[in-house]
């Protein structure tokens, strides 16, 4: 086991090898054409450099193609150089199996920080479907307007006790399309929202994925999330989709494994932010 609890790729079940696999060729590299969550989008060498409508990059891939050594380093400060010279935060997602088995000190030589990492969990849509009783007086809601999506932003504001200002926006486009489809699911209580939650469906491959399901304190521990999940399960099953997947913090992995989804790697996201700059003298 390593140190994070995710078994190395030998202690994995052949099931979740085989999760793993799938979700490696058919999300980790891909592309989505006129996608409404992305200023830009641009495959360069093994790797997939996006810019969200935020602002923030992203650098992802399926493999590194061999890249080792000295050419590593080189690639590695290429990317570095070109979110530095367009002052733009950037994430470089490492996942545990990836290769070489140094890139994770490579990434830290060249000035990029690790952040809390978490865990990729997939299960099968069909097998996680089944519906799940709610609280009395607890409902779920298939939501689309401007004001539903900032009683959503509340929600994660209330919860996480930051600024989620952005959110309404990108749940908006993606909701309009182009690009993958979205979907936001609220559970309600009265008029108060006490969990919010998304699933993007990834047109072209067998995943959906599982984002959100923040949940008042309040009403925790009472199957909310479970419900959140289960129709999203149903909604990806119903729609010829064979995997969810989560990216899971270390509070929510437990919680989703007890729910069937299996745990097939560790995602650390390595952060380089641009050096701020004050006026001269301070």
């Amino acid at each position: 086991m390593t140190t994070t609890g995710i078994p190395e790729s030998r202690e994995l079940s052949a099931r979740a090898l085989a999760y793993r696999d799938a979700y490696d060729s058919q999300l980790r590299a891909r592309v989505v054409a006129g996608s409404a969550a992305y200023r830009s989008v641009e495959s360069v060498g093994p790797v997939v450099r996006k810019i969200y409508e935020s602002g923030h990059g992203f650098i992802g891939y399926q493999d590194l193609g061999g890249l080792d050594g000295a050419a590593l380093d080189s690639f590695i400060a290429a990317q570095r150089d070109h979110f530095t010279a367009l002052g733009l935060e950037v994430e470089w997602k490492h996942h545990s199996h990836d290769l070489p088995a140094d890139l994770p000190e490579r990434l830290r030589a060249a000035g990029f920080v690790p952040e809390e990492p978490e865990t990729v969990l997939i299960g099968d849509a069909a097998g996680l479907a089944s519906p799940a009783e709610l609280p009395e007086g607890v409902r779920l809601r298939e939501i689309t307007s401007r004001t539903d999506l900032e009683r959503v932003r509340a929600l994660e504001e209330a919860v996480w006790g930051r600024d989620h200002s952005w959110l309404p926006d990108v749940l908006e486009r993606e909701l309009a399309g182009p690009g993958d489809p979205c979907v936001v699911v609220t559970a309600e209580a009265d008029d108060t929202v006490v969990c919010a939650a998304w699933a993007r469906f990834h047109q072209g491959t067998g995943f959906v994925s599982l984002w959100g399901g923040s949940t008042l304190p309040a009403w925790r521990g009472r199957g909310i999330y479970r419900a959140t999940l289960a129709h999203r399960a149903r909604l990806a099953a119903d729609r010829g989709f064979r995997y969810v997947q989560v990216d899971a913090s270390a509070d929510s992995r437990p919680i989703l494994s007890r729910l069937g989804l299996l745990p097939v790697a560790t995602t650390t996201p390595f952060v380089l932010r641009p050096a701020k700059t004050g006026p001269s003298g301070g």
